[in-house]
């Protein structure tokens, strides 16, 4: 039987998780509340952990745990500590970037996997293969690797070294992640997982001899955002990148919303089973890049994939997202005799909206809402207060943990 490629989604906190299954993902990364490098999410308790390996258990899905910092001297005591305080936790790997944590890892929790992180560099085949002696299951490829070296590195490795590599989000301007521009800039350490992302900001340029005055780095009144790359999206070419040898597909984003979660999941879920079905018929679904198109994003790029990214891989005008949808609400749960909708909501919406439910099961669901009713059963007319349990009339099955979602004016 044909061993699929493992779809990794990233779980910003227990709802994005349970989110990221709901539509899909074979397995979930997420960071813990120490030795994350994404501070800016919620992350996960050890109470969160244990009842995400409780999850996973009745699924038949895996949870990863990034603790992929580059520490220093004051980390490491801390580190064995906390790696003894979630032993108790099943859980299916440890994703780590720095060889003494690696050590200590080992050490502590020898029946779970480890991975080495992108943060490790690794873009070579003797790099992967010298980690695997050391008892690494997996590598977290360098995201400046093309197609074709992935193939090589995977033709040099052994067959128990699973290879995992980055397919779609947003892209860091710095080789694999190692950035010192946040640290030294606003004192924040991107390393430690507290990056302030500097290089999305605008910048202009400044002559030694005429201070204070700020010229254009290209050629634009606005400035230029000189290091703001375009977000990567590998959903038309998911059978080159199976096809070259991957094991794992990750997608970034542990401090996005739920809908990306959700929406990202559904669309390479369906291009990776489309693929199995038949490998040599297999063709790109216009809908799936329509699909990605509808979540928060920047203009897309392969990357590196192809070849190295030049000066149209960069977006020079704007750091904003290109956001045309808005999560509106969440699908709680649907009543066939009152054809009532439970949803919790997440921002505004109004009677006489035109929405879509995205459904973990099928096509998404087109509706205008004709009537909504507020907690006590009361008719609304606007949906304004976040959070608020609204009861909506929809003509048809909606499945809990559908995403609704609203089009922008």
């Amino acid at each position: 039987m044909v061993k699929k490629v493992e779809l990794l989604l990233p779980a910003g906190d227990f709802s994005k998780l349970k989110t990221a299954f709901k539509y899909g993902a074979d397995a979930v990364y997420f960071g813990g509340a120490e030795f994350s490098l994404r501070t800016a999410a919620d992350n996960f308790s050890i109470a969160d952990m244990e009842r995400a390996a409780e999850l996973v258990g009745e699924l038949g899905k895996k949870i990863y745990l990034a603790a992929n910092i580059i520490p220093h001297n004051s980390d490491i005591a801390e580190f064995r500590r906390y790696i003894k305080e979630i032993r108790h936790i099943p859980l299916s790997g440890i994703i780590v970037s720095d060889l003494g944590m690696f050590d200590i890892a080992r050490e502590e929790l020898p029946d779970v996997e480890l991975h080495v992180s992108t943060q490790a560099n690794i873009c070579n085949y003797q790099s992967a293969k010298m980690w695997h002696k050391l008892g690494a299951s997996r590598v977290i490829l360098a995201r400046e690797l093309s197609l074709d070296e992935i193939a090589e590195i995977r033709e040099n490795v052994p067959e128990t070294l699973e290879l995992e590599a980055f397919v779609h989000g947003a892209m860091c301007i710095s080789y694999s992640g190692r950035c010192l521009l946040s640290n030294y800039m606003t004192n924040r350490d991107g390393n430690s997982g507290n990056c302030a992302q500097p290089c999305r900001w605008n910048y202009h340029l400044m002559e030694e001899k005429r201070p204070g005055e700020y010229l254009p780095v290209y050629e634009n009144e606005r400035g230029t955002y000189i290091f703001n790359s375009k977000d990567l999206c590998m959903i038309e070419h998911v059978d080159k990148l199976i096809e070259c040898g991957l094991s794992s597909f990750k997608i970034e984003g542990r401090v996005k919303n739920e809908y990306y979660v959700a929406a990202v999941a559904s669309a390479y879920r369906d291009a990776i089973d489309t693929y199995y079905k038949d490998p040599q018929g297999f063709k790109t679904n216009p809908d799936w890049l329509a699909e990605l198109r509808k979540v928060s994003h920047r203009d897309y790029t392969t990357g590196f994939y192809f070849n190295r990214p030049g000066s149209t891989e960069q977006h020079y005008h704007s750091s904003s997202y290109i956001r045309e949808y808005d999560l509106a609400a969440v699908a709680q749960s649907y009543d066939s005799e009152s054809g009532l909708l439970t949803v919790l909501q997440k921002n505004r919406f109004f009677k006489g909206d035109t929405v879509e439910f995205l459904r973990p099961f099928g096509k998404f669901h087109i509706q205008t809402i004709e009537e909504m009713f507020d907690e006590n059963g009361e008719s609304i007319e606007v949906a304004n207060k976040p959070q608020s349990v609204i009861k909506i009339k929809v003509d048809g099955v909606i499945e809990a943990d559908s995403i609704m979602r609203k089009q922008k004016n």
